[in-house]
Formats: C-alpha cells, sequence, structure tokens
C-alpha cells in the first residue's frame, strides 16, 4: 500500500517550498517533510507524557547533519559515519531553538524534543531555512502546546538588492553587503543572525521590513496547513506555584528586595542578593511545613523580574545606576605576554576578556569537512568561557554550545577586518579567554581581538567594537531600551540584541529575545543607540591601540612567498615528499606550504636560511628558455662534453661541438672541472634536458 501523502506548496524567493505530511515517523507528536530546491529535511516533534522533575521548560532542539545528504563518506578514516555534530550543526540548531522558544509557556515541565535531520542538500540552497520552517509547521500541526508558527528567511543585500533566500553562490567571494538569517512572529521580529562590512543601518531596517513581508506570509502558509491537517491541542498542567506561597514571598520582600538588586558592584549585588534569599528560605520553611524550594526559587527571581521591569519603565533606574545609554568604565591594556604573537585585555566593567594571537604558516589552516562544505578556515576565532569567570566551579569539557555561537558571532564581526593572504600569507588564530563576566562577553571578545591582532601586528583594515543592547517592556509602546547589559539586565531582560562593527558600519548582529518578537522601531531604536555606543568604545581602543604595530614579534615564524608554474609542482616535492622533506631538514625549516596554483610559502625562524631555501626552490623551478645566459660551474667533463651545474639539482650538457669555434681535440682544452662560465641554452626538452653553448658566448 503506498505511504499517503498531502502536500502543500508556497513560493517564496522565487522558489517552490514544499511541506509534505506523511506517515513517516508515525510514532511522533507530528513530522513533516520540507523541500526547498533540492535540498530536504525531516522534522520531527516529539512531547513526553508525563512531566519532568525540573524547574524549567526542559526543551531540546537536535540538527542532525547526514554525510548522505551530500553524497560523501567523510569522517575519520577508521569511522566513517558521523559522530558529534560540526560547528555548523550547533549553530544551525540554536538557530531553530532561539526562533521557537520564546513561543513555548515556560510553564510546561513536559520533555519536549525538535529533530531536524537534513536527507538532501544542494550545496545552493540553506538546510537551515527548510529545518526551521519544518519545524515550525510540525510544532504548529502537532497536540504539543505552542504559541506559533514563525517563519524565518535568510536575507542578503547584492549590489544594490535585497534577495531573499540567495543561493550560496550568490553570496560567495564577498559579493554580497550583508548575507543573514532573520525569524519571527507574525508582525514582529524574534531572531538575527547577520554578517556583513561596514554595513548601514538604514540598510538593515530596510531588508528586515522587506523580510517581515516574506515571515507574514510564511505563517499564513502554515496557518492553512494547520486548518488542514493539525491536531488539537493537548491539554497540560502548568507549573504554577502555591498562591500561598507567592502571599508570603511578596510580603516578605517587599521592602528588601531594591536594596539587594541595585548595587553598582557585581560582588556586592551577589552578597546581598545571596543572603536575601538565605534569609527568604529560612522564612519559607518556618512558614510552611513542607516548602516546595524550587517554587521559592522560581518565585524569588520573578520577583526581581518585575522589579527590574517596573524601575526602568517607570523611572529609568538601572540596578547599576547608569543611564539608559550610558556605558560601564572601559579599561584595557596591549602587549601583556612577551613570548605570545599579540595579547590583549579589554575590560568594561566587570566583564574581562583576555585575547591571545598566534601566527602560523599557511600550512596551519583549519580543515573543515562536514555535509555542506569541504575547505579551509585561514582566520579562526575561538571563545572560552570558564566557571571561574563567574564565580563557580566546574569541569572543562571542551567548548559548548554557547562557546561556539559566541565565538561564531566574533569571528564574524573581525573576519572583514582580515588582509587578504595575498597582502599577509599567515594563518591567524585568535583566542578569547574570558577572565570574568557580568554580561556581554562576546562583544567584549570583539574588542579585545581587534586590540590583540593590532599588537600582533597583523594590517587589519580598521578597528571594531560590539556592544550588546537590551530592554525592557510592557507592551509594544510602553519600552526602553538599554545600552551594555549587564548582570540582571541581561537574565531578566526581554532582549539581547548583540552589534558589532567598525566607524563606518555594522559586521555582525545578534538578536534572541525572551517575548515572540520585538517591532521595527523597536529595532531602530536599538540600532540608533548601538551605534552611539560602538562609537565611544572606538575611541578608547584608539587611546590604546591606534594602529597595528610595524613589527611582528621576533617569535613569529619567517614567511617568504614565491610563485612556481604548477607543472613544477611535482620537481619541487619529488619523489614521495623526497625533495621537499630534504630542503625542510637542509634548512631547518617550519614548512614548506604548496598551493595547487603553484603559490610556495616557506617558513622558518632564521630570515637567512628561509631567504637561502627560496633561492634554492626558485633554481630547482625555473623554467630555461632558448637564448637564455645562465652561469654556473664544469661539475663533469666526458669525451663529448662538458657537464655545467645550473643550481636547484639542475644541469645542462655542453656538447664538444659547442665548446669553441673550430676543432676541438679535447674537452680539458677548452673547460676543466670547478671552472666557473657564462653559456646560452640552445636547447630546452620538455623532458628537462637543457643544451648549452660556450661557443654562441664568443665575443660576448
Amino acid at each position: 500500500m503506498p505511504i499517503q501523502r498531502k502536500k502543500f506548496e508556497t513560493e517564496i524567493g522565487g522558489k517552490t517550498l514544499t511541506i509534505e505530511v506523511s506517515d513517516l515517523a508515525g510514532q511522533t507528536n507530528a513530522s513533516v517533510i520540507a523541500k526547498y530546491g533540492e535540498t530536504i529535511v525531516l522534522t520531527t516533534v516529539v512531547m513526553s507524557k508525563t512531566d519532568a522533575s525540573t524547574d524549567y521548560m526542559p526543551l531540546r532542539v537536535d540538527y542532525e547533519e547526514k554525510f548522505y545528504a551530500a553524497g560523501k563518506i567523510i569522517g575519520s578514516r577508521y569511522v566513517r559515519r558521523e559522530s558529534r555534530p560540526s560547528e555548523d550543526a550547533i549553530l544551525a540548531g540554536r538557530l531553530v531553538d532561539r526562533t521557537i522558544r520564546p513561543l513555548f509557556d515556560h510553564r510546561i515541565r513536559r520533555d519536549i524534543q525538535v529533530v531536524v535531520t537534513v536527507l538532501e542538500i544542494d550545496e545552493q540552497n540553506e538546510p537551515e531555512f527548510v529545518g526551521l520552517i519544518g519545524a515550525s509547521t510540525a510544532l504548529a500541526m502537532s497536540d504539543i502546546p505552542w504559541n506559533g508558527p514563525v517563519g524565518g528567511i535568510r536575507l542578503a543585500k547584492i549590489g544594490d538588492k535585497f534577495v531573499v533566500n540567495p543561493t550560496n553562490s550568490e553570496v560567495v567571494d564577498g559579493k554580497a553587503k550583508f548575507d543573514s538569517f532573520v525569524a519571527g512572529s507574525y508582525g514582529k521580529i524574534n531572531m538575527i543572525e547577520l554578517g556583513g562590512s561596514d554595513t548601514d543601518e538604514k540598510d538593515i531596517i530596510a531588508g528586515f521590513e522587506l523580510a517581515q513581508k516574506d515571515i507574514n506570509n510564511l505563517i499564513d502558509f502554515q496557518k492553512k496547513i494547520v486548518a488542514e491537517v493539525g491536531k488539537a491541542k493537548t491539554e497540560i498542567s502548568l507549573s504554577e506555584p502555591d498562591p500561598e506561597l507567592k502571599k508570603a514571598t511578596e510580603e516578605f520582600l517587599n521592602d528588601k528586595l531594591e536594596e539587594a538588586v541595585y548595587q553598582k558592584n557585581k560582588q556586592e549585588h551577589a552578597s546581598k542578593l545571596g543572603a536575601l534569599k538565605h534569609d527568604y528560605f529560612a522564612h519559607i520553611k518556618e512558614k510552611f511545613p513542607e516548602p516546595n524550594f524550587k517554587a521559592a526559587d522560581f518565585l524569588f527571581e520573578e520577583a526581581i523580574n518585575d522589579l527590574v521591569h517596573k524601575n526602568v519603565l517607570e523611572r529609568d533606574m538601572r540596578p547599576d545606576g547608569r543611564k539608559l545609554d550610558e556605558l560601564r568604565a572601559l579599561n584595557g591594556e596591549i602587549g601583556l605576554f612577551p613570548r605570545t604573537h599579540g595579547s590583549a585585555v579589554f575590560i568594561r566593567g566587570n566583564t574581562q576578556a583576555l585575547g591571545i594571537v598566534t601566527l602560523a604558516p599557511p600550512g596551519q589552516e583549519l580543515m573543515i569537512e562536514t555535509m555542506e562544505m569541504t575547505g579551509k578556515r585561514r582566520f579562526m576565532l575561538h571563545y572560552n568561557f570558564p566557571p571561574f569567570s563567574v564565580g563557580e566551579i566546574g569541569g572543562f569539557r571542551g567548548p559548548g554550545r554557547r562557546d561556539i555561537g559566541h565565538g561564531n558571532l566574533a569571528r564574524k564581526a573581525v573576519e572583514p577586518l582580515i588582509p587578504p593572504k595575498e597582502e599577509f600569507p599567515y594563518t591567524i588564530r585568535v583566542v578569547s579567554e574570558i577572565l570574568s563576566s557580568n554580561g556581554s562577553s562576546s562583544m567584549a571578545t570583539v574588542c579585545a581581538s581587534v586590540m590583540s591582532l593590532m599588537d600582533a601586528g597583523v594590517p587589519i583594515k580598521k578597528p571594531a567594537a560590539g556592544i550588546a543592547m537590551g530592554m525592557m517592556m510592557k507592551d509594544e509602546k510602553n519600552y526602553k531600551v538599554l545600552t551594555d547589559i549587564q548582570g540582571p539586565e541581561d537574565h531578566h531582560g526581554d532582549m539581547d540584541f548583540k552589534i558589532a562593527g567598525t566607524d563606518d558600519g555594522v559586521n555582525a548582529m545578534q538578536m534572541d529575545v525572551k517575548v515572540d518578537g520585538v517591532t521595527m522601531e523597536m529595532l531602530a531604536k536599538g540600532l540608533e543607540q548601538a551605534k552611539k555606543a560602538r562609537l565611544e568604545i572606538l575611541q578608547f581602543i584608539k587611546s590604546v591601540i591606534s594602529q597595528p604595530k610595524k613589527e611582528l614579534s621576533k617569535y613569529v615564524p619567517i614567511i617568504r612567498q614565491l610563485k612556481i608554474n604548477p607543472e613544477k609542482i611535482g620537481s619541487l616535492i619529488g619523489p614521495g615528499g623526497k625533495m621537499i622533506n630534504g630542503l625542510i631538514k637542509k634548512y631547518a625549516l617550519a614548512g614548506i606550504d604548496v598551493e595547487e596554483d603553484g603559490s610556495v610559502s616557506v617558513s622558518g625562524s632564521d630570515v637567512k636560511t628561509v631567504e637561502t631555501a627560496v633561492a634554492e626552490i626558485t633554481a630547482l623551478t625555473k623554467e630555461y628558455k632558448v637564448g637564455e645566459i645562465v652561469e654556473g660551474k664544469i661539475i663533469k667533463t666526458l669525451d663529448f662534453g662538458a657537464i655545467m651545474d645550473l643550481g636547484g639539482g639542475k644541469d645542462g650538457m655542453i656538447h664538444v661541438s659547442e665548446l669553441k669555434q673550430g676543432y676541438v681535440k679535447t674537452v680539458e682544452e677548452v673547460v676543466k672541472v670547478g671552472d666557473f662560465v657564462r653559456a646560452k641554452i640552445i636547447r630546452a626538452d620538455e623532458d628537462g634536458r637543457i643544451g648549452l653553448s660556450l661557443k654562441q658566448m664568443e665575443g660576448k
């Protein structure tokens, strides 16, 4: 019996989006297959039958890359299968998660899992778009309580035009002025990822206004599907605290909370709040025979949330006493560690980011092999968030989803500043170590990275800086935008809006919300306020280091570049790498890197040996032409001529008839071993044999 299917189609970005509802994955709460171009994604949603023993909504979003989707067999040589998710998969999963999460009732305690599985990829249409629409449709048509649907598109500005869902080939090689993914609910935006280069804020808003129309259309499309095949939503119990406990909490905290929350220093804030919570729990324990401390903790946080919102909206009052558009105190230094290639610390309030730069030969590029791409990355930016940065104890298990997401955002902001390989051949790695965190550590990473790059002498095009904006809102008309959010504002605020860029525009942007979305007016206000702060931070960075240092550290490898005929690559490498490895050993080099186009980079710690190696490689790969004059020593004589050393392991033959005009009785009467002579090339065969003439040099 054939599989039962229902197909729904709409047009987006000039291409057809198909949602297919069928019997496949029939044991889930809902499943859909979404198709766009030849990219196909299966999305499933499942909710547990009972509540979990958590004090938060247990939502999990998994994005599964499958190598077969791209027709590849990759992975470890001994494990040819998918293992841990790639950074791209983690970022794609975060994109879906950040869009759908705000539309759940956070009092839900049922385990919910959304799985996005990429079945086929055409390498032109991004699976993130397809996966998000699939996830939204599956949730909306399922019996899982959710306040969707949502929509989202990829949006780029190419030339003077905004392009909806551009293909990958349309945005490669810097063709796009900016490339973004924008998602949201009807009439609102709730998730943004953007990378660009000096993008004007007005262009961003104009593009997002266009995106909102497509988001609305995608939501209307999904509502039609739900009307036809959707299920009734399951009625589930929501986590509600005991009314008596809530009343007791309000009475106890009524005149005590503001003093604890409103402290300029984070440590003092934490100390006073901790002491208050201790007294509050003791009070609850006395008042209730079997206290629910999880519910009490929730009510304590809710009270802080209400207080912070109320004071910002009604009194423009922030926990640390700043004005709404005021930055925290800035500080910073460069050149902290002499043996590193570049270092800097950037401090904003209690947030401290330490940037360390390492420069290496081209061969140290990061090799990337994923479902979507195989290639190299020359510039890397890694973000580490150790537990001590927030005064906690924890394990070190490698980068988590947050570390990867923050590092990727900072990389987007800094990468447009990096000089091209032709101008600066080094592979560049920046590591940001967060030493102390009190909000906006990803944007502090941008600042520390730029300062450390300039300290390292990397000739970046211009400095960049980043700032995190927040918002407290009651409704669309009653809201306040906050500059440089920290502590309670980050935790209890309704928006986290990070913007990084230069004096001339925006390079990267990311937004998440805890409400159903924000309007264009709110976004425009946030961008305007962020620009003022960004320019102020840039002035501070320039006061610490105004331009990249002229000299690289003495600990940076020396690199010299040359270009050879690609057909000569084999001569340089030699059988089994014998020639190239011999040169590395002979001159004690760090390495010799050869590209397919004939670009060669020679690196080492000593200038003289590197340049000598370059000279030998030049000679080894030199192309000799008829008529060219060469010099060298005679290394061997024969009955029929002499062999002349041309350098680079090459030699040429001077036949006896080309030694001189007239009769030659013996070769030695003209040249002897060790003689230094000048000769003219009279033959250069494809097999590398070279014929020389001394006779034709007579009189020259």
